[in-house]
């Protein structure tokens, strides 16, 4: 409403820094009574969180080969509504990513316009055939619901503070604060988890020393509690978790 003339409003659905499931359908009804395109990137969300596109009112829905969908990276994907891919024509201003270009030239001769990745293709319909068995998106989100239960219990016991409230959070990647304990080192935790065969991921909040923890991919609450066992085992070299109901 203060800024009119906005084209194109873009959306991150599950943002992966602070781990927030963004209400898309509610931002799509504003975008939509504006006239702009609305763009959805569900790169971490597609394949389990559900989406509706239509009730969304979602132009572009871009996603990749890897994440929920647990194939491999090297390519990304959209899901457009075809009148503003029509619109789209002419408009790209790099060759390679000419979406119109490209949807234009697999309608012709089912070619891609450069060389295809045949082996993240063909992993691709492989991890699509696994998400069918799995009972589709549904039976996917089960699975990494329950890995996320198992998680926040879990750390919960060892006195870790998550980031968000329960109602902002994704089961997708969950960033929890560093305890505050002078003792705690999150170099050394993570040297110290890889040794034991598990690699979690940095913080990168402006303000708020954090790290984070995946549960997706092929993952189930068997390894999440494998995880905090050795967790547990990490803070209890740092003299941390012994005192975590208190330094928290």
């Amino acid at each position: 409403a203060r800024s009119p003339g906005i084209t194109h409003v873009a959306v991150i659905h599950c943002e992966t820094t602070t781990c927030i499931i963004n209400p898309i359908e509610e931002i799509g009804e504003v975008v939509q009574s504006s006239g702009a395109a609305y763009i959805v990137d569900a790169m971490s969300s597609f394949g389990a969180i559900p989406v509706d596109l239509a009730a969304a009112h979602i132009d572009y829905l871009i996603s990749s080969a890897n994440k929920c969908i647990e194939g491999v990276p090297g390519f990304g994907f959209v899901l457009s509504r075809r009148s503003r891919l029509l619109e789209a024509k002419g408009r790209a201003r790099t060759l390679s990513l000419d979406l119109y270009a490209q949807w234009a030239g697999l309608e012709a001769d089912g070619q891609f316009r450069f060389t295809p990745p045949t082996h993240v293709l063909l992993a691709f319909r492989q991890a699509l055939l696994e998400l069918e068995a799995e009972g589709g998106p549904a039976g996917r989100l089960e699975r990494y619901r329950a890995n996320h239960a198992v998680l926040m219990r879990g750390m919960a016991e060892l006195g870790m503070e998550a980031y968000l409230l329960p109602e902002d959070q994704s089961p997708i990647i969950t960033t929890f604060r560093y305890p505050k304990s002078l003792r705690f080192s999150f170099e050394e935790l993570y040297q110290q988890l890889s040794q034991h065969g598990f690699v979690i991921y940095p913080g990168k909040l402006t303000a708020e020393p954090c790290f984070r923890i995946g549960t997706i991919g092929r993952l189930s609450p068997a390894d999440i509690e494998a995880l905090l066992k050795a967790m547990k085992r990490v803070l209890e070299t740092m003299d941390v978790a012994s005192n975590a109901n208190t330094t928290v």
